[in-house]
């Protein structure tokens, strides 16, 4: 699933790498139905114990259509992470075009209850044959 390229952020000590996967058994381009899983590993390099608490989306499709997603935790959970641990999950992500972009971030807190958003970088969501526009 992971063939695609890795891309990665660190803000505040928290490092987030994603690697999106295009899943061709699920889509269905004759019915305009592209869709991509991405593994997403935090690793906390800090010195702080943190807990994801919340997501923000922004995914854009070719086209330029824009959609933002914002909701408590991920796939469920609110992580708690301690300092040199890692916390990894897979989601999905379906559009209506054959390439897209997603960005967002994840709001954190530490152990002394600071508040703080954590970047998740920029990547690509692209077909294997797709010619790459949004990169």
């Amino acid at each position: 699933m992971h063939d695609g390229p890795a891309y990665s952020a660190e803000t505040n000590g928290i490092l987030i790498r994603v690697r999106p996967s295009y899943l061709a058994g699920q889509s269905d381009p004759e019915a305009g139905r592209w869709v991509w899983a991405y593994q997403v590993e935090i690793v906390n390099l800090s010195g702080s114990t943190v807990q994801l608490m919340a997501r923000r989306w922004t995914i854009t499709d070719a086209h330029g259509h824009v959609e933002e997603v914002r909701g408590p935790g991920v796939i469920g959970e609110q992580p708690v992470i301690a300092p040199g641990a890692s916390y990894s999950y897979v989601s999905g992500c379906p559009l209506g075009t054959d390439s897209g972009a997603m960005v967002g971030a994840y709001y954190m807190t530490d152990a002394e209850g600071r508040s703080f958003e954590a970047d998740i970088p920029a990547f690509s969501l692209d077909t294997p044959d797709a010619r790459r526009v949004l990169n």
